[in-house]
């Protein structure tokens, strides 16, 4: 347990003493009477925004939080920080800003907690960088506080199938290359997103918020109910509930939080079929909670680990679907069946995971989303680690749906990745290829913008699993293909990957988790002492800061690792 026995309430620095009457003050122009300056202040950290879908809703389900923590005898009080909508900032020098704000999020509620002396939190957060973002604040501060998921979109529907960003992004594709016309193309952009939601498949909000059920860290069941559900407000007065009793009860997150935990949570996503982008998050995560999780790790558990989850965007479904059917709770009550996780892990319930899935019903019968451990969609994890003279640190491959594990062809090397969407769209790319997109890392982006874009034009051309694709940047989680991004260290930086050339022949093979490519150790000397490393492309500003602060991929990419 915590070493945080004395359960002080530390909002009683702001309500105790005649020297604090200013302080009250101004907490009754808010709204306090008496009885609030007797209570535990807790706070409702809301990720509210009309930039996305993903978070539209968060202002009425942060205010369901509020009442719950007032009816079980808190004073609460809300407050917002940042969303960017990671779908709208894509293909553009928008994305250079996604994964900064998961720093800037979790710096603000890690400021406006301590500032206001709350006694605890409760965090709502829907788009991708939200979820790791809460939980690094909680974990920096380890205060009492419950995640609460803002919950996924429910798919669009277009002449009976299922639409949803992805597909607007590869009909983008189908487009360029005539298969589509206008017409068709806006039909698709009219019906892929239908509602308040984040992205609906195993894409990075879903599989961070799985995650995070998986961590102990949010209620049984949060990952996977839809957010126009009415349960999910219902979920969020019981979060505010659940609050207080881990004050009173003197649990924190780094109880909840640990090794053990961290292995479920990787578990899951394997399982799943989760987004790369797992990688990142779940480090950082560990990190803000000195919990030291590393590539290894993940390999560990992926080796023995199969993927069951038809799930988008490789698989047939949707997470609406994997609600449907008994959702996350009822998956990992099949993971624990089989002896992949550490039920004795503490949650935020105050019990066991254990004791949470022995509540938790079983997937339905009858379905087809979660294979039979008899029959999995891969025997082992597909999200793998690559390792080679291209990336001694580590480079991460997403290989669910992929018929063939090995990739050799001729680099194509570019400096951007507007540079290579041209390419791809002035068809200089062909079947074969290794497209490779440098210069795109944490400081080098900066910013490690995702490649969505690109990897939807090479399959909306018909490419598919026939270009490979080579960044140090990332993936969004709706990317799929034979591509492999977080190479480490960057070329920024200089790693390997700034001193490939055109034509120079790579090897990616997930079996024996190689990356290389082929070049004479003289050749690699010649290179590398000829190299020069480019300037900072930002001197001002917030991508400066995060530029010159900002640490490898393989280590989460945090901004406080000194």
């Amino acid at each position: 347990m915590s070493s945080h026995k004395d359960l002080r309430i530390r909002s009683k620095v702001i309500s105790e003493g005649v020297n604090r009457v200013p302080n009250r003050a101004m907490l009754r122009a808010v709204g306090f009477q008496d009885e609030d300056f007797k209570k535990p202040m807790i706070g409702v950290a809301s990720t509210w925004s009309e930039v996305t879908p993903c978070n539209m809703h968060i202002d009425s389900l942060a205010l369901a939080a509020k009442k719950g923590i007032q009816l079980h005898g808190g004073a609460p009080l809300i407050f917002n920080t940042i969303t960017v909508s990671d779908g709208i900032s894509m293909g553009h020098d928008g994305m250079l800003y996604s994964l900064p704000s998961r720093e800037v999020i979790a710096d603000s509620i890690e400021i406006v907690t301590n500032a206001e002396r709350f006694d605890a939190l409760v965090a709502v957060g829907g788009c991708d960088k939200n979820t790791p973002a809460c939980l690094m604040a909680i974990g920096r501060m380890n205060l009492p506080a419950v995640y609460v998921y803002g919950g996924t979109i429910q798919p669009g529907k277009l002449d009976g199938k299922d639409v949803d960003i992805v597909s607007a992004f590869e009909a983008v594709g189908l487009y360029h290359d005539g298969k589509i016309n206008d017409e068709e193309l806006h039909r698709v952009e009219c019906n892929a997103c239908p509602g308040a939601g984040a992205c609906g498949g195993m894409y990075t909000a879903n599989t961070m918020a799985s995650a995070a059920e998986a961590l102990g860290m949010s209620l049984p069941g949060s990952s996977s109910t839809s957010a126009v559900s009415p349960l999910k407000a219902l979920e969020c007065e019981e979060a505010g509930k659940q609050v207080l009793e881990l004050l009173e009860k003197g649990i924190y997150p780094r109880d909840i939080m640990t090794k053990k935990a961290f292995e479920n949570a990787i578990t899951l996503v394997m399982a799943l079929g989760g987004s790369t982008n797992a990688f990142l998050h779940l480090i950082a995560i560990a990190h803000s909670v000195q919990v030291d999780l590393t590539y290894d790790d993940f390999e560990r558990i992926r080796e023995k680990v199969p993927h069951i989850a038809d799930l988008k965007p490789s698989g047939r479904y949707v997470m609406q679907d994997l609600s449907d059917i008994g959702g996350v709770p009822g998956v990992m009550k099949l993971l624990l069946e089989q002896g992949l996780l550490h039920g004795e892990c503490l949650t935020i319930t105050g019990k066991t995971l254990a004791e949470n899935l022995a509540a938790s019903e079983p997937l339905h019968e009858n379905q087809d989303i979660i294979r039979p451990f008899n029959n999995p969609l891969k025997t082992s994890g597909p999200l793998v680690v690559l390792k080679g003279n291209l990336a001694p640190e580590g480079a991460i491959a997403k290989m669910s749906g992929m018929k063939k594990s090995r990739f050799t062809g001729p680099a194509r090397v570019y400096d951007s990745e507007a540079e290579a969407t041209e390419a791809i769209l002035q068809n200089q790319i062909r079947k074969g290829d290794v497209l490779v997109i440098r210069y795109c890392g944490p400081k080098g982006g900066p910013g490690m913008p995702e490649m969505l874009s690109v990897t939807a034009l090479i399959v909306g051309k018909g490419f598919g699993g026939d270009v490979a694709l080579i960044t140090d940047g990332r993936f969004s989680g709706g990317s799929h293909g034979f591509v492999v991004g977080h190479v480490a260290p960057e070329a920024q930086v200089g790693g390997p990957i700034a001193f490939l050339q055109e034509g120079d022949n790579i090897t990616i093979d997930s079996e024996t988790q190689e990356i290389s490519f082929e070049v004479s150790e003289e050749e690699f000397t010649k290179r590398k002492n000829e190299w020069v490393q480019p300037q900072l492309k930002f001197t001002t500003g917030v991508l400066s800061k995060y530029a010159r602060l900002v640490s490898s991929a393989s280590k989460g990419a945090v901004t406080d690792l000194f």
